[in-house]
């Protein structure tokens, strides 16, 4: 009789396949909401051309027509840039790596949030340095580094500053993207936790139906442990937080020449680092 072959999963490959469709399941998640948001934005964009178009037709001058053309023209940027941020969080749904510039992602992610961020009176300020490009999943750290805006907004619910930063770091000699928020910070001893699974110092979900659940930042650890690279947290109470990732520099790319830069942040306080 033939040797019966058992089809029965493992505990560790049973593990790894709930691992696989919960991360899906974020991915979704988060399209899904940033989805729910361009709505709204989209709509601003149409009201923008709508109107624009009637002015151009019930005018006849040629200055009313060009000014209602400028405006249609540069609300018709607004959605494409908004369309290609969309198309660019849903593609590259696999695992694969690729080059990866930094910057670009944080241009996209700016896009996408732009409208809640208004909303919530959040000033941005980048410094987007040269730096190499880095080994990853462009989505995967797309899906990173919005959950960290998003908990940089909802750390600030009265208003305030998020400085995001890209960089090549040069001890390391690892690409470098920082976050940093002039929030309350986080309690000492709730720091340690933060990355553990359904750990959250939120409450629950906020109106926009977003965070509390505890498994954004340990989804961004997976993350980055499956890149090879690192999540680091700074925060001091009072004074705000700082999420850094670092990402291997892409392959066959030299980080020999590369200028110097410098990393810190303009003003503001020493730390005191996590690397969890």
């Amino acid at each position: 009789m033939a040797e019966k072959h058992s089809t029965e999963l493992s505990e560790s490959e049973q593990l790894v396949l709930l691992k696989e469709q919960l991360a899906r399941a974020q991915r979704m998640t988060a399209l899904g909401e940033l989805l729910g948001t361009t709505t709204h934005e989209y709509n601003n964009v149409l009201m923008t051309v709508l109107n624009y178009a009637k002015m151009g037709i019930r005018h006849k001058d040629e200055v009313t027509r060009d000014k209602a053309f400028e405006k249609i023209l540069a609300a018709g940027e607004r959605a494409a840039k908004i369309t290609n941020s969309i198309l660019g969080l849903a593609r590259n749904r696999s695992g694969d790596f690729e080059p990866t510039d930094l910057a670009k992602l944080v241009d996209d992610a700016l896009v996408l949030l732009e409208r809640e961020l208004r909303k919530y009176r959040i000033a941005i300020e980048t410094h987007l340095e040269s730096a190499p490009p880095a080994k990853a999943n462009p989505n995967q750290i797309q899906q990173v580094l919005l959950n960290l805006l998003i908990n940089a907004r909802q750390a600030m619910p009265n208003g305030g500053q998020v400085v995001i930063r890209v960089g090549l770091d040069q001890a390391s000699g690892m690409v470098e993207l920082t976050v940093r928020d002039n929030g309350p910070g986080i309690a000492e001893d709730k720091l340690p936790r933060i990355f553990d699974p359904y750990y959250s110092t939120k409450k629950g979900p906020d109106e926009t139906g977003k965070g509390g659940t505890g498994v954004g930042l340990s989804a961004c650890r997976d993350i980055m442990e499956s890149h090879q690279g690192k999540i680091l947290v700074a925060s001091t109470v009072g004074k705000g937080t700082a999420f850094t990732l670092r990402l291997p520099v892409a392959q066959n790319i030299s980080v020999a020449g590369t200028p110097t830069v410098a990393l810190g942040m303009p003003t503001g306080h020493a730390l005191p680092r996590s690397d969890r």
